[in-house]
């Protein structure tokens, strides 16, 4: 007996599997960016506030996965200084920062990193504006009235007068005429003893040369002897 194998159309084949094919492309880029994103915040982003909260809240579209590390959030002044006081809290989609009760006006920068109820970390940033500053001024410490009695103020004795101080009476000036003539003494006594120990010198060697002289002189003798002829 012989059989016939029927086909099936291959048009309805071909279409379905464009069909899914588009799915694929379309739709799974879009499930795998769907991850938790943040809704709402206290204060607001791009806000502005009178003074700092005492927290800063942020929400996001689900629940969130917290653990040890899970969760960060910075806030910092317009100088970068912290303000935040101790880690944050998460509470279902809702995590709480505490900050500090006392800060300075102006920009204040949140930066803050959570993990999606699908596993993926996100995180994000954002600012806002605070007009008053809730610093509180230092005030100086009282001073504490004293029960003893005020002394008058002595006065001061005349200092006694300087003995270098300037007189009336005048000042004995050294006459020099007469240190000037003692030099002038001694200066042509000087002179005189040169001049006799020198005219003596020359006595002395006169004196004793003219003996020596005649003996020593030959033609002398001669002289004498033929005088005695």
């Amino acid at each position: 007996m012989k059989t016939d194998a029927r086909r099936l159309p291959t048009a309805p084949i071909a279409l379905a599997a464009a069909l899914l094919a588009a799915f694929l492309v379309l739709v799974a880029p879009l499930s795998a960016s769907a991850h938790d994103s943040l809704t709402a915040s206290s204060p607001e982003a791009d806000s502005t506030v009178d003074t700092l909260p005492s927290e800063l809240t942020l929400t996001f579209s689900a629940k969130l996965i917290d653990g040890e590390g899970a969760t960060e959030v910075t806030v910092t002044d317009a100088s970068g200084a912290s303000v935040t006081d101790g880690p944050p809290t998460v509470n279902g989609a809702i995590v709480t920062q505490p900050l500090v009760a006392e800060a300075a006006a102006g920009a204040y920068k949140v930066v803050w990193r959570v993990v999606s109820s699908d596993g993926h970390p996100i995180s994000g940033e954002f600012t806002f504006t605070v007009t008053n500053s809730s610093l509180v001024a230092p005030t100086a410490p009282e001073e504490t009235p004293t029960t003893e009695p005020t002394q008058p103020a002595q006065t001061a004795a005349p200092a006694p007068p300087s003995a270098t101080a300037a007189t009336d009476e005048p000042v004995a000036v050294e006459d020099s005429s007469a240190s000037t003539a003692w030099i002038w003494i001694l200066a042509i006594a000087g002179i005189l003893i040169v001049i006799v120990a020198v005219v003596v010198a020359f006595a002395l060697k006169g004196r004793g040369s003219s003996p020596s002289e005649r003996s020593a002189d030959p033609s002398a003798g001669d002289s004498d002897a033929s005088s005695e002829r």
